[in-house]
């Protein structure tokens, strides 16, 4: 009677919100399963999200599953959380009133409150990791203060709310007795840190204090914006040895005419600006970023424009998405979604295609080259790892051959590139 499944949906954001609830909830005496293959528990939580118009509908095709079976009493109680949740709350419970109560994004004390149980306070930073033991997903942050035409976030989590360093620091040393070794920082906008509590960007010292402290092997930083880019945030990547010489800063595109309707704040020349900055201040660092295609107004000399600029710009790691028309946007309320579902598509599978053609060129410049790795897990013929360059589930592994070697999976080894494919190294152990 005392078992639950939690279902994830989205990003890595939602990911450490169920692990909370996940430790809340054990300290009250459930056992958990997360993202089982098949329903088990008497109570069935999902963590929605609510992005995109791809993620709304996964959501909801997920809660329409479960509610399945609610109604055919295979669980017990169907609770639902999250982003689209958040969002929709009065909506959702009227049109599936399978689910026994629907929650925002915010609410973990009042699941824990309405199973019975009381939320423990001091446990309130502790989680129960969903991730292998060896690495971890830091939110330094909630929210967010960006005006972008096009997102939805800003209306689903409200304004920027970032944490005390003191209590990140102090979440980051119970993970590293726990044996944690990686920390990927995340949060809606990692650049805007601390300008609420201290009235100034602190995204530097808080990754040069997080750095220092022992036990932090690999220190990861995810989701950067760039208008008012923290330039003292450089040297701290450059010096500290633990900080990855990498950076997920999302561009979303560099024609001037787009970047002003999607109201980024930036135009293309200081687009170059920074990222020529970045790549002189952090020699070898890899950048990660994300393009929209689709966007209102998106002409075809705007989208040559960013095709050419890909290609230039050879992003070590890129990815992309359509546009997506979200109710309450600027863009959606000021602009008509005037370009056809099947010229998205088309510019999407374009600019992917240039971006396999540049991954599969950076990728064959390793070979013969030596990189200290982290070990994921284990294949039939493999272990799979990552480098520094590489963060989990979204960017390439490195996938190397067995061999007489001990291999423990979580420790760090040094390998030998032999092999590359389009996105994937080959490597083998270095004896």
């Amino acid at each position: 009677m005392n078992k639950v499944d939690l279902i994830t949906l989205g990003c890595s954001k939602n990911l450490v919100d169920s692990e909370q609830l996940i430790r809340q909830l054990e300290a009250n005496g459930f056992q958990v399963a997360h993202d089982p293959v098949e329903p088990k528990g008497n109570i069935v939580i999902i963590n929605t999200c609510g992005f995109i118009g791809d993620a709304k509908e996964e959501s909801i095709n997920t809660i329409l599953a479960f509610a399945a079976l609610r109604t055919k009493k295979k669980i017990q109680k169907l609770l639902v959380m999250g982003c689209l949740s958040q969002r929709y709350l009065t909506e959702l419970s009227l049109e599936i009133p399978e689910v026994d109560k629907f929650y925002g994004k915010f609410d973990i004390k009042t699941i824990v409150s309405d199973i019975g149980k009381a939320y423990q306070q001091d446990f309130r930073l502790e989680r129960t990791l969903t991730t292998p033991k060896h690495y971890a997903y830091i939110k330094i942050s909630e929210g967010c203060n960006r005006t972008c035409a096009y997102c939805a976030i800003p209306i689903i989590t409200g304004k920027h709310n970032s944490r005390p360093i003191e209590e990140i620091e102090e979440e980051v040393r119970l993970l590293v007795a726990k044996g944690v070794k990686e920390f990927q920082l995340i949060a809606q906008d990692l650049t805007f840190y601390g300008l609420d509590l201290y009235k100034e960007m602190r995204l530097a010292e808080l990754t040069q204090r997080l750095a220092s402290i022992k036990g932090v092997e690999w220190l990861r930083l995810h989701y950067a914006y760039p208008a008012h880019f923290p330039y003292d945030l450089l040297p701290v990547m450059a010096v500290n040895k633990n900080v990855c010489k990498y950076l997920d800063i999302a561009l979303q595109h560099i024609s001037d005419p787009m970047l002003s309707r999607m109201h980024r704040n930036i135009t293309k020349k200081e687009t170059l600006t920074l990222l020529a900055r970045i790549r002189k201040e952090v020699p070898g660092i890899h950048l990660r970023t994300t393009f929209m295609v689709g966007h209102p107004g998106e002409t075809e000399v705007d989208f040559e424009a960013l095709k050419k600029f890909v290609r230039e710009a050879a992003f070590e790691r890129m990815g992309a998405f359509i546009y997506s028309d979200e109710e309450g946007t600027f863009s959606s309320q000021h602009y008509e979604d005037d370009i056809p579902v099947e010229v998205k598509q088309q510019r999407l599978d374009e600019l992917m295609a240039i971006q396999q053609e540049i991954s599969a060129d950076l990728n064959r410049k390793k070979v013969g080259s030596i990189f200290a790795i982290i070990i994921d897990k284990e294949e039939v013929d493999y272990f799979v790892g990552r480098t520094a360059f590489d963060s989990p589930e979204v960017d390439p592994e490195v996938l190397v051959k067995k061999s007489a070697k001990k291999i423990t999976i979580g420790n760090f080894y040094d390998v030998k590139i032999i092999e590359s494919d389009d996105f994937d190294l080959y490597a083998e152990f270095i004896d």
